[in-house]
């Protein structure tokens, strides 16, 4: 056996310790799953529906883990033409037509047809080319304004589209969106590739379509001002179905470059140009295009690649969403001096590692040089008696 597949396996062992083993990891899931189910009756009831997403949904317990929540209101149907507005009832749901072009690749803007049944969103319409729509600025700043008057979520504050603060000592991403049954247009060449390369499997993809996608409150950046009419698409309920797709080998490597990144790429940064929304991307090109073999004795050739395609993308300037390609993420974050200067002094860092190696690259990292550290020691005795 060769020493990289001996550090693999190694790596996989402590991966499942550190991060979990695939029965932990769907028992989590699981009960997400069935607490999530239990509370969908009281919540359309109570005319809205909340679903967990981001890392934990995802089944990691990462100490450093918040809880991302999206919440939306049932009663207001979001439409991608005007035909289907035929399906709903408009004695109790208002019809919001959502506008495509002549946007940013990969934002939205939303458009109100018909009355409104929310005092919230009555205060956040501005007017457009002789039509009403929703402002972004304005529907955070009312649900800012809602969310700091509950007693038990403290420190509040925006974190992009999101009010956050902490409920007790656990920090909490609230999401106020729009949810919509139907897909963009604008991810016509997302469900072509997906078909042309089998992945995600039909099964999961069909479950991915049927749950539609949602439009969060934080428009363009790439000027100085955002723009208020800008809504951004969110497919976090997609992702977390192709995260629960993965197999292990896959979600592992998927966990190592978050500790990678927390504790190498990000060290004593305040303000990362990097994200983890960025390696969730890499995972998910790699997986459908990248030809890897996922196993646990190619775990260090799969982090590798993932590293790699990430040096690239930093090197090229652009990361391109997996859903809408055409949507370049690093766009906003290269439109200012201070994001160009931290893209190069982040390229330099990554090339650094790069001519390190693998092995070596890894090593920078506390928790997994734990890991690895022993069998690469053996590895070295071994050859040193040998010759």
């Amino acid at each position: 056996m060769s020493d990289n597949c001996r550090v693999s396996e190694a790596l996989y062992v402590g991966l499942c310790g550190y991060i979990g083993t695939p029965t932990e990891v769907t028992v989590r899931r699981e009960v997400e799953d069935m607490a999530e189910m239990t509370q969908i009756p009281v919540q359309v009831d109570n005319g809205f529906r909340i679903i967990t997403s981001g890392s934990r949904r995802e089944g990691f317990r990462f100490k450093s883990s918040d809880i991302d929540m999206m919440l939306w209101f049932t009663n207001h149907k979001v439409i991608t033409e005007l035909s289907q507005s035929s399906v709903y009832d408009l004695l109790t749901h208002s019809i919001i037509l959502i506008e495509d072009t002549d946007t940013p690749p990969g934002f939205v803007r939303l458009q109100i047809l018909t009355s409104l049944r929310n005092r919230i969103i009555e205060l956040s319409v501005v007017s457009f080319n002789d039509g009403m729509y929703i402002s972004c600025v304005r529907w955070r700043q009312k649900m800012l304004t809602l969310w700091s008057k509950i007693i038990t979520f403290n420190n509040v504050k925006t974190h992009g589209p999101c009010a956050n603060g902490f409920i007790y000592n656990l920090e909490t991403d609230y999401a106020n969106c729009f949810h919509c049954s139907h897909w963009s247009r604008l991810t016509c060449h997302w469900r072509k590739r997906c078909t042309l390369h089998h992945w995600p499997p039909n099964h999961v993809f069909g479950d991915i379509l049927k749950n539609g996608c949602h439009f969060v409150p934080i428009g363009n950046k790439i000027s100085a001002d955002e723009n208020e009419l800008d809504w951004r698409l969110s497919f976090s309920q997609a992702e977390q179905k192709l995260v629960c797709s993965m197999n292990h080998t896959q979600f592992l490597c998927y966990g190592l470059l978050k500790i990678f990144l927390k504790e190498v790429i990000n060290l004593d940064i305040e303000e990362t140009f990097m994200c983890s929304y960025y390696v969730k991307t890499t995972m998910f090109w790699l997986m459908q295009i990248g030809h890897i073999t996922w196993r646990p004795n190619n775990l260090l050739n799969c982090f590798w690649k993932c590293f790699k395609y990430l040096l690239q993308c930093l090197y090229r300037g652009v990361v391109p969403n997996f859903f809408v390609p055409q949507n370049n993420m690093f766009v906003s974050k290269l439109s200012t001096v201070k994001g160009a200067h931290a893209r190069m002094c982040l390229l330099e860092q990554l090339y650094m590692y790069y001519e390190m190696g693998v092995t070596c690259c890894l090593l920078q990292s506390p928790t997994v040089k734990r890991m690895i550290e022993p069998v690469i020691c053996n590895s070295f005795v071994r050859k040193k008696n040998t010759s």
